[in-house]
């Protein structure tokens, strides 16, 4: 650090973060599940992805977060997007490049992309 100013940037940077985990009971919730099964199966790249498109597109109304188990353990990584008003929509096996695309079509544009759900799995 060499300036106040680096420091500033430093600061909002941070408050940046924070706010995109602040809780938003009017808006997306996207739940990432980081137990030691989700976490082995690549989930920590996923929800960085996440995080990161969120930031990048500033998307006020989405909050990233995570959990513990979900529960599907050969699903992983798993992620859960609450939209309010509507059914939970469950994808499976993500990666961050399939991150990237669920912002894009399901966050923005509220069309779920179908063939990476829980239900797309199962057929």
């Amino acid at each position: 650090m060499k300036s106040l100013a680096e420091l500033q940037e430093i600061r909002n940077r941070a408050l940046n973060q924070v706010n995109l985990r602040k809780e938003r009971e009017d808006g997306i919730r996207v739940v990432v599940g980081m137990a030691t099964c989700g976490i082995a199966a690549g989930a920590r790249p996923v929800l960085n992805a996440f995080v990161q498109e969120v930031e990048k597109r500033s998307l006020e109304n989405v909050m990233v977060t995570q959990t513990g188990c979900i529960g599907m353990c050969r699903l992983e990584p798993i992620v859960e997007v609450y939209v309010p008003g509507e059914e939970k929509v469950t994808y499976v096996h993500m990666t961050a490049e399939k991150a990237a695309r669920v912002v894009a079509e399901h966050l923005i544009n509220n069309r779920p992309v179908a063939e990476y759900t829980i239900g797309a799995e199962t057929k």
